[in-house]
């Protein structure tokens, strides 16, 4: 597979309290000579200084907005910046940054507008079997009621092509953003793929947010966000 052209690609992390790991995943991100925005949604630990140091360019919200806008903040700077393509990415550690290239060039072979990881389609390691239930139900919902046909719902690893984040704008500032994005897919018929990705559940994910009981939430913002359409 050819070399990738990236200078114009951006990888955008929103991270609140996020001191712990935040400096590895810049670190390994950055291996991949990529361009990083972090987006420090208002931590009260060290998340900013930390992605500075690490070589970011970092953003800080006054105030607590929640990750829906704190990637909208990190997608306007990057386009800003002249990014021809934009990939969303987890600042707690369960992605892998091995996968970014290969998702762009799935992205480009294939002429879509965005690029949808499915840890269905590839691997998830240490995934309990509620969220992983939970989740089963949410593709069963989202194939029903919105007529896109996915393997995976709200994984937070994308890749957007320019001109798709100049059309979408996250408007659901918090977790029910992921719902949002699929909304607009499915309306406005945008062309995208799926592709393989790998999802590491560690100790440290789980406590920041992974658990299964919000893996409940999931599906809740799947519903509200398909009555609110």
């Amino acid at each position: 597979m050819p070399q990738s052209n990236i200078s114009n690609l951006w990888v955008v992390i929103a991270a609140y309290n996020e001191e712990k790991l935040i400096s590895e995943t810049i670190e390994r991100v950055l291996l991949k000579n990529v361009s990083v925005v972090v987006v420090d949604d208002c931590s009260v630990d060290d998340t900013y200084l930390k992605a500075y140091q690490s070589g970011a360019h970092v953003l800080r919200h006054p105030i607590n907005l929640g990750q829906g806008a704190a990637l909208q903040t990190g997608i306007e700077y990057a386009l800003l910046k002249g990014a021809q393509h934009i990939v969303t990415f987890d600042a707690d550690g369960q992605h892998n940054p091995d996968e970014i290239i290969p998702m762009l060039e799935a992205l480009k072979m294939n002429s879509a507008d965005i690029a949808l990881g499915s840890r269905f389609l590839g691997k998830t390691f240490n995934m309990s079997w509620q969220r992983k239930l939970i989740l089963k139900i949410a593709i069963i919902f989202t194939r029903v009621t919105g007529g896109i046909k996915l393997t995976d719902v709200h994984n937070g690893f994308r890749v957007m092509t320019r001109t798709f984040c100049n059309k979408f704008h996250f408007k659901q500032n918090r977790m029910a953003h992921a719902s949002e994005i699929l909304n607009h897919i499915s309306k406005e018929k945008i062309r995208y793929i799926e592709f393989p990705v790998t999802i590491t559940y560690t100790e440290y994910s789980v406590q920041k947010g992974q658990r299964s009981s919000n893996a409940l939430r999931v599906l809740m913002e799947l519903v509200l966000g398909h009555i609110s359409k």
